[in-house]
C-alpha cells in the first residue's frame, strides 16, 4: 500500500509539473506575442510621428518650394499615411488586443483619410480658382487628425496598456502619439496664410511672360469648333482630348485643365510645357453624357498670366 501511495503521489507530483510547464510555456507565449505587438505599434507610431513633423512642417516654413513640388511632397505624405493604415489592419490582435487593436484601426482610418483628402484638395487650394473653398476644406480634415490624437490617447492608449497590466507586463506601454501638433490647424487663416506664402512663390523662380491658350478640343476623334455641332458616339465612352500651348517666353508646369458637361466639371494636368511647346491631355467624362451636351473647357492661368481671353472655348455636341 505504502508503495502505491508512493507511485500515486510521483504521478500526480509529476502531473502538476506537467500542467505547470505548459502554463508557464503558454503564458510566455503569451507574454511575447503582447510584448511584439506593442513594438509593431511603437514602430507605426514612430513613423507616424515622422510623417506629422514633415507634413506641417512644409507648412509652417514652405522655403521656395514650387506649387508643383509642394503637392508632389504632399502626396508622399499622403502615400506614407496609407501605409501606416494598411500594416496596423494588418496586425495581429493577441489575446485581449481585439478591443484596442479595433480602435487603433480607427486612429489610422481618420489620419489616413484626413491626409488622403487634403492632398486631393491641395492643388486647387493653391491654385486661383476655388481655393479658398479648397483651404477651408483642408481646414476642416484638421479636425479629423484632433480626433485621432484623442482617440488613441484616451481610448487605445488606456485599453491596451490594461491588457498588458492584466497579464503581468511592464515596460511596454503604448507610446504617446499625436499627428496635430498645435490647434492653430484648425483655424482656416492659418491654413490660407500657410499656403498663400507657397502659391505666392509658385512663379517666383522663372522671369519673363506667362501665359496658356487653348490650342484645340477633340472628342473621340472629332475635332471640335465654337459655334458648330459636332456628332459623337457613345458607345466606347466619351473622351475629350485638350490641347494647350504655351504662347509666352516661360515654361510653365503643372497647367491644369478642366472640362465641364451638364454640370460635372473633370480636370486634367500637363506636366509641363517649354515656351512655344504644344501639349494635350485627354479627359474622359464621368458619368457619359447623353443628347445635345454644352462643352466647355478651359485651360487654368498659369501664375502671373494677364491675358486668358484664348483660356476657354464653349462647343456644342451631340452625344449619341
Amino acid at each position: 500500500m505504502l508503495r502505491r501511495a508512493l507511485v500515486l503521489g510521483g504521478g500526480l507530483l509529476l502531473l502538476i509539473l506537467i500542467v505547470l510547464g505548459i502554463k508557464g510555456c503558454l503564458d510566455a507565449r503569451a507574454h511575447s506575442a503582447l510584448s511584439d505587438y506593442t513594438r509593431k505599434v511603437a514602430e507605426i507610431v514612430e513613423g507616424t510621428e515622422q510623417t506629422s513633423e514633415d507634413f506641417f512642417g512644409k507648412l509652417e516654413s514652405p522655403g521656395n518650394a514650387s506649387v508643383t513640388d509642394f503637392v508632389n511632397e504632399v502626396n508622399a505624405d499622403r502615400s506614407a499615411m496609407d501605409g501606416y493604415r494598411t500594416r496596423v489592419e494588418s496586425l495581429g490582435a493577441p489575446g485581449d488586443m481585439g478591443k484596442p487593436q479595433r480602435n487603433l484601426e480607427l486612429v489610422y482610418e481618420l489620419r489616413a483619410n484626413a491626409m488622403d483628402e487634403i492632398a486631393e484638395k491641395m492643388p486647387t487650394a493653391l491654385g486661383d480658382h476655388g481655393a479658398e473653398k479648397a483651404m477651408a476644406g483642408i481646414a476642416k480634415q484638421m479636425q479629423k487628425l484632433l480626433a485621432s490624437d484623442i482617440v488613441y490617447e484616451q481610448v487605445v492608449r488606456p485599453e491596451a496598456d490594461g491588457v498588458l497590466a492584466d497579464n503581468g507586463i511592464s515596460g511596454d506601454d503604448l507610446p504617446k502619439s499625436t499627428f496635430l501638433p498645435d490647434e492653430k490647424w484648425l483655424e482656416e487663416s492659418t491654413v490660407s496664410d500657410a499656403l498663400g506664402a507657397i502659391s505666392g512663390n509658385s512663379g517666383a523662380t522663372t522671369g519673363g511672360v506667362h501665359g496658356t491658350e487653348l490650342a484645340g478640343v477633340t472628342v473621340n476623334g472629332t475635332e471640335l469648333a465654337e459655334g458648330a455641332p459636332a456628332t459623337v458616339s457613345s458607345e466606347e465612352g466619351v473622351e475629350v482630348e485638350v490641347q494647350v500651348q504655351n504662347g509666352a517666353e516661360s515654361s510653365e508646369t503643372g497647367i491644369t485643365v478642366a472640362v465641364t458637361a451638364e454640370g460635372n466639371t473633370t480636370k486634367g494636368e500637363i506636366d509641363e510645357l517649354a515656351p512655344a511647346e504644344l501639349g494635350s491631355v485627354a479627359i474622359p467624362l464621368t458619368p457619359t453624357p447623353s443628347g445635345e451636351v454644352t462643352l466647355e473647357v478651359e485651360v487654368e492661368p498659369v501664375p502671373g498670366e494677364q491675358l486668358t481671353d484664348n483660356n476657354v472655348g464653349v462647343f456644342t455636341l451631340l452625344v449619341e
